[in-house]
């Protein structure tokens, strides 16, 4: 059972920057993919970005040029920096991981407003 617990949400002005934390444990088959996903309100649940099992990255079109996902391997950890932040960035921020089977976190709100 893999546990993934974040942090570094919050609320920030428009054009601001947040970096959220993702630390994994508990995994015993070793976790591939990490990555975040976010949910408005009132809407689906989509992809943010993502690191795959072979290193590739893909960014949601929305995001490209703003955020970056990085992972430290070693210690399981994903980071999404946030940059140039929007009010249409605002919504619950969910860390992702494959360890044979999906992991979600708890969510950590990111609220963009001036």
């Amino acid at each position: 059972q893999v546990q993934l617990v974040e942090s570094g949400g919050g609320l920030v002005q428009p054009g601001g920057s947040l970096r959220l934390s993702c630390a994994a444990s508990g995994s015993r088959t070793g976790i591939s993919s990490m990555g975040w996903y976010r949910q408005a309100p009132g809407k689906q649940r989509e992809l943010v970005a993502i690191i795959r099992s072979g290193g590739e990255i893909d960014y949601a079109d929305s995001v490209k040029g703003r955020f970056t996902i990085s992972r430290d391997n070693g210690e399981n950890t994903v980071y999404l920096q946030m940059t140039s932040l929007k009010a249409e960035d605002t919504a619950v921020y969910y860390c992702y991981a494959w360890a044979i089977g999906d992991y979600w976190g708890q969510g950590t709100q990111v609220a963009v407003s001036s």
